[in-house]
């Protein structure tokens, strides 16, 4: 039954991380359905991580080699610094460093009280309603070679807020870029290459330390664990194409009704003790 849950929260996974309705608010939301009933812990849910943030680095990874190019060729005067794809790791770089901080900072509580359930259903509820002003206010008139070193910093801010389980690291990224004036696509994008180092050392921490040291707690075993993290990869795959082209002719209005409904329906099922905090 492990490796059927497990398969399961990996396609869960892959199929909202990339959304902005929080990946993490599911899995703990999910957990709590199956037959386990627990929440499947930080350590899994950063693992899986792993596998959709993989996903990223296929599906860009023409973008990601450029950059990565581009920048190192200006730490050796071979690139221009204000060449746009030199400035673009430059501003990766910039903007994980918030949820780098903030995550070495508050790491306990992030771990155990802030999964609980009335947290993840006002998070779902509240940053819901900021995405749908931003999707309303927002001018979506700047593209990503118009990003800069302020508005970096700001989404990596946004992107940190995605530690609380029901944010949504996707969702709090790109309301800030709408709120800044970015477009839909604009804003998708650089929330996606801006996950990959803060996603990577986040799995990779919690992966050393299943191996090395703890061992992992929860319900699921590292092999169960492994499992979800390739269905997570081949799902998000899928996902990411998928949303970039749908949010090109559609607002976020369908994501912003599921969040507050999901929200609702957890403080319904905590109010009358169905599932537990």
């Amino acid at each position: 039954m492990n490796w059927i849950e497990a398969a399961f929260l990996g396609l869960v996974q892959g199929l909202t991380e990339f959304l902005p309705i929080s990946s993490s608010a599911h899995l703990r939301i999910v957990g709590s359905f199956l037959p386990n009933a627990a929440d499947p812990g930080a350590a899994f849910t950063a693992i899986t991580q792993l596998g959709t943030e993989t996903a990223v680095i296929v599906f860009f990874w023409r973008d990601i080699v450029r950059i990565v190019r581009a920048w190192f060729g200006s730490l050796r005067g071979k690139v221009a610094k204000d060449d746009p794809d030199a400035r673009m790791g430059w501003l990766v770089i910039l903007g994980s460093l918030p949820i780098i901080v903030l995550g070495l900072l508050f790491q306990d509580q992030i771990e155990s009280v802030l999964r609980s359930l009335w947290i993840v259903a006002t998070m779902l509820i509240v940053f819901g309603m900021i995405l749908a002003v931003a999707d309303a206010v927002g001018r979506q008139k700047r593209e990503l070679s118009q990003l800069t070193y302020k508005h970096g910093i700001l989404y990596g801010l946004a992107q940190a807020m995605a530690l609380i389980p029901g944010v949504s690291r996707s969702g709090g990224t790109i309301t800030a870029g709408l709120l800044m004036g970015y477009t839909r696509e604009a804003a998708a994008r650089y929330s996606f290459l801006l996950a990959i180092p803060a996603v990577f050392g986040s799995g990779l921490y919690q992966l050393y330390k299943v191996v090395s040291k703890e061992g992992i707690t929860g319900p699921f075993g590292l092999p169960e664990t492994a499992l979800a993290t390739v269905i997570a990869f081949v799902v998000g795959f899928v996902i990411i194409g998928w949303f970039l082209k749908f949010i090109s002719t559609h607002s976020y209005r369908a994501f912003v009704w599921y969040r507050i409904l999901l929200g609702l329906a957890l403080y319904v099922l905590l109010g009358f003790n169905v599932i537990s905090a």
